[in-house]
C-alpha cells in the first residue's frame, strides 16, 4: 500500500461547493472544531476493575497486548445541494465491490436495520465524540457512523477491507447512498485506506426523441436487481431472495463489472485515499460532501491487559479485530 499523503493536514480536495454566500469549507470548519475542544488528549479507556496482572496472560495475549490501539472513525456529510458541487464526477465509474467482504463496520439493509462483525464501544467513550457532537449541532453536516473498536495491529499487520454501507436507501441501486471500504495496515505506521462513494439516484437518459433509451422492454427485459450484501456466504436478513455474496447481485444475474451493470447510481463524489496515521493525532479525509475523521489511541500494555481479557481475546487473534 502506497503512502501518498502524510500527517494530520487536511487534505484539499479540489471542486469545492461554491454556495451563494461565503461559508466556511468543510476542512476549516473541522480544524476549527477541533483547534476549540477542551483538549486532544486521549480519552482515558473504558473503566474494567483493576488492571489484570500480565503474568495472568498467555504468552500470546501478552504479545498482543504491545500493539494494542482502539480505532476511532467518524464519517460526515456536508448538507449541500449536489447542484452546487463543482467536482462532476457523473462519468467516472469506481469499482464495483469486491466479492468477499466479510468484515463489517456497518451495513445498513433496506428496511433500516444495521449490523457489524466488530465489537463496538459506546459511542460516548470515544476521543471523536465531542468533534462528532460539535458537527451534528451545528447545522450543516449530518453525522453517519462515529464508532470505535480495540484491536492488535503488529508490525506487518494486513487488514481485511471493512465493509460500509450508511445513508440513505437509494431504492432504485438497492443499496445505500455512502458505499465502499476502510482497510487498515500497518508497517512502521498504521496506514488506513479509504474508498468511500457518495451516490445519487441516476437521471434518466433521454435521446432527442424524449425516450429513455435505458427502459424495459419486453424484449430486452431487465434483470431483477437485489440488495448489496457483504459476504460470499452471508444473506442481508432483509433480502431473503438475495443470492449469497457480492459477486452475483440476483439469482442467475453476471457478476458485477464496472461500465454494464456498475454503477447502480450515480457518482457525485468520491474518497479515493491512502494516508499514513499517527497515533494520538486526530487526521482528517475529505471530499466536497463527504469527510472522515480518524484517530487511534495506543494502548499500553497495563491497560491492555484487562480489555484484552474482558473481550475474550486469545492473543491467537492478534492480527484479527476484538469481535
Amino acid at each position: 500500500m502506497t503512502d501518498r499523503n502524510s500527517g494530520a493536514m487536511p487534505l484539499q480536495t479540489p471542486g469545492r461547493p461554491t454556495p451563494r454566500t461565503p461559508v466556511l469549507t468543510l476542512a476549516a470548519t473541522i480544524a476549527a472544531i477541533l483547534a476549540f475542544a477542551p483538549s486532544l488528549q486521549a480519552q482515558q479507556t473504558a473503566q474494567t476493575g483493576e488492571p489484570a496482572p500480565r503474568s495472568q496472560l498467555t504468552p500470546a495475549q501478552q504479545a498482543l497486548a504491545q500493539d494494542f490501539y482502539r480505532a476511532e472513525f467518524v464519517i460526515l456529510e456536508r448538507k449541500v445541494e449536489p447542484a452546487d458541487i463543482n467536482e462532476k464526477m457523473a462519468g467516472r465509474v469506481p469499482e464495483p465491490p469486491a466479492p468477499g467482504v466479510e468484515e463489517i463496520l456497518r451495513h445498513t439493509s433496506e428496511n433500516g436495520d444495521t449490523r457489524t462483525t466488530l465489537k463496538l464501544v459506546p459511542q460516548s467513550e470515544l476521543h471523536l465524540n465531542s468533534a462528532a457532537e460539535r458537527l451534528e449541532r451545528s447545522g450543516r453536516y449530518r453525522v453517519l457512523l462515529a464508532e470505535g473498536w480495540y484491536q492488535g495491529f503488529p508490525p506487518d499487520f494486513e487488514g481485511e477491507p471493512l465493509w460500509v454501507t450508511i445513508g440513505d436507501w437509494l431504492p432504485e441501486a438497492k443499496h445505500t447512498d455512502v458505499q465502499g471500504t476502510i482497510t487498515i495496515d500497518r508497517q512502521r505506521y498504521l496506514h488506513v485506506d479509504v474508498q468511500l462513494n457518495h451516490w445519487v439516484p441516476k437521471s434518466s437518459t433521454d435521446n432527442l426523441l424524449g425516450l429513455d433509451l435505458n427502459a424495459e422492454t419486453p424484449s430486452r427485459p431487465r434483470p431483477p436487481v437485489q440488495a448489496l450484501v457483504p459476504g460470499s456466504s452471508q444473506l442481508d436478513s432483509a433480502e431473503p431472495n438475495s443470492a449469497p455474496g457480492l459477486a452475483t447481485t440476483a439469482q442467475g444475474e453476471q457478476p458485477l463489472i464496472a461500465g454494464l451493470n456498475w454503477p447502480r447510481a450515480e457518482l457525485l463524489t468520491w474518497i479515493q485515499e491512502t494516508r499514513r496515521m499517527r497515533s494520538e493525532e486526530v487526521h482528517f479525509l475529505d471530499s466536497p460532501t463527504l469527510g472522515v475523521l480518524i484517530f487511534f489511541k495506543k494502548i499500553e500494555p497495563e491497560d491492555a491487559a484487562p480489555l484484552i481479557r474482558k473481550l475474550g481475546l486469545s492473543g491467537e487473534q492478534a492480527t484479527q479485530e476484538a469481535r
